[in-house]
């Protein structure tokens, strides 16, 4: 366990990429299994350590220190980790298991028993390593590395292609020994069921404008950009499964779509809700995915299907290697031998100059509510990762509204002595409803400014939480509006960000609830 929390101190302190990759190539090249295969679990997010969450971990915490002192002490620090290796009062003589040790011994505590067992071990540690246990122990590292960067690390240490490691990745379980033996060259690669597994997806990069006069339209096929979640369904002889854009499995939640669906083949595509292959609303789709297992009416309300816009396997065959236009007519001939209730095809949007496509992009957001239009290159073939020329998005021109801060809270990581998480609304009446939050879309130096201001304008205080007075105003970008039982003002933005601080506008001069008709689909 030491040798992973002095791994997690240099992560979450260094700013280079590439000293991090470095950081955890050297770390798994030196460190044995299966400790190496557990700590590559952490990073990537593929471990869980399902019965210990802040709360508990609070609750530990508080039977040694009085509560008002960890309220403040949180509050400054901002970070929940942090703050328990600070304000920890226990300094003991020990060692922590290792790092396999230490895991199992989280998971096969009972609760009863784990406030005793987190506490021995918070005593034994050093303030790095009790850091490191409670980062461990919930899963939010939010260290900087994300689970591309640590492959990308694997790569480097081995010599074996990012794309070589991305195709056996998701078939493969921490400790992930048959990958590090790989990896070293003691094993072949191992063997991976294609029908039984996720498939990295391919992604695209946003167009600008400056693009369009060095590609040739001729080259280029165009669909709609679909506001729903990008999938992959795993059809195989056995089954089907469907797969987030991240590999999580969430089958579960559609079984309507899942039970459905017939053939043989790995597909991509944008799963929707709504019926007669209608899209509804992004924040349709949304009550569907905030439930781990569907419920008979919400299926009948709200039915699932996956608009299909591409094809990995053709039964047995990988046809990746081949260029978008040939994979789509191997996908147009595989729908007319396999037909579906729940899938369909994307449709091709027909151009012959780019003026076409400027024109197709604004009439789909002004009639069809469309997120923009997604540009391929015919000759394409998938690669997986973010390959620069193949796939396009010219995403809508955003909304903008003026709206009010009302809230903020300290960011996490290098953020946790800044206020950074902005909760703003618009006028209702003679108060002030919350539409949204933003937490990116400003410069370092606005982010200092903006500290500055919440803590001279501060009116009250809730924990990590501000209330501040109602002044300042944000002109918030956001891709679309719902409405949303959940919220006060009945309105909910969909990536919201701050596009300008008006520093110069009054809140008087802000957006009324009013006005968010307008952008509600």
């Amino acid at each position: 366990m030491k040798r992973f929390a002095e791994l997690l101190e240099l992560l979450a302190l260094t700013p280079s990429r590439t000293r991090k990759i470095s950081s955890l190539g050297q770390y798994f090249a030196e460190v044995p299994d299966p400790d190496r295969g557990v700590a590559l679990a952490v990073l990537t997010g593929e471990l869980d350590i399902a019965n210990v969450k802040p709360a508990l971990l609070k609750q530990t915490v508080l039977a040694e220190v009085e509560e008002t002192l960890f309220a403040l002490s949180y509050d400054y620090v901002g970070d929940l980790g942090e703050t328990i290796a600070l304000i920890w009062p226990h300094h003991g003589e020990g060692e922590l298991p290792r790092l396999n040790v230490l895991v199992e011994l989280l998971n096969t505590t009972s609760k009863v028993d784990l406030p005793r067992v987190i506490g021995g071990l918070l005593s034994q540690a050093a303030i790095h390593e009790r850091w490191a246990l409670i980062k461990l122990a919930t899963g939010a590292l939010r260290i900087g590395v994300s689970a591309r960067l640590a492959k990308t690390a694997l790569a480097e240490m081995s010599g074996v292609e990012l794309q070589a490691i991305e195709e056996v990745w998701h078939g493969l379980k921490p400790p992930y020994a048959e990958l590090f033996a790989w990896l070293e060259g003691k094993t072949g690669r191992p063997e991976v069921d294609h029908t039984a597994r996720f498939h990295p997806l391919m992604l695209s990069t946003p167009i600008e404008e400056s693009d369009f006069d060095k590609l040739d339209p001729r080259d280029f096929a165009a669909e709609w950009k679909w506001d729903g979640i990008r999938v992959q369904l795993v059809l195989g002889r056995d089954g089907a499964s469907l797969f987030s854009r991240t590999g999580d499995d969430i089958a579960a939640s559609f079984p309507d779509v899942v039970e459905a669906a017939m053939g043989w083949a790995v597909l991509d595509g944008e799963l929707l809700v709504g019926h007669d292959f209608a899209p509804g609303s992004f924040n349709d789709l949304q009550q569907r995915l905030n439930r781990k297992v569907a419920a008979p009416k919400q299926m009948a309300e709200l039915p699932g299907f996956v608009r299909v816009y591409d094809m990995l396997f053709d039964g047995d065959e990988d046809i990746r290697a081949l260029g978008w236009q040939a994979r789509r007519a191997r996908l147009e001939a595989w729908f007319d031998q396999n037909p579906q209730t729940r899938l369909d095809l994307s449709e091709v949007l027909g151009f012959t100059a780019w003026e076409d496509v400027v024109r197709l992009r604004r009439q789909g957001a002004e009639s069809h509510g469309h997120e923009g239009v997604m540009l391929k290159l015919r000759t394409a073939p998938y690669v997986p990762g973010r390959p620069k020329g193949f796939w396009f998005k010219w995403k809508r021109d955003p909304n903008l509204v003026d709206a009010v801060l009302m809230y903020a809270q300290r960011g996490h990581g290098k953020r946790s002595s800044f206020y950074s998480d902005y909760t703003f609304g618009v006028w209702k009446g003679n108060e002030i409803v919350p539409i949204g939050k933003a937490y990116f879309g400003f410069t370092d130096e606005e982010l200092k400014q903006l500290d500055r201001w919440i803590r001279a304008n501060s009116i009250g205080s809730f924990g990590p939480v501000r209330e501040v007075k109602k002044e300042l105003v944000f002109e918030v970008a956001f891709d679309s509006a719902q409405r949303s039982a959940r919220h006060k003002s009945g309105v909910a933005l969909r990536f919201p960000r701050i596009n300008r601080i008006r520093w110069d506008k009054p809140a008087s001069e802000a957006a009324r609830l009013e006005d968010m008709d307008a952008f509600v689909g």
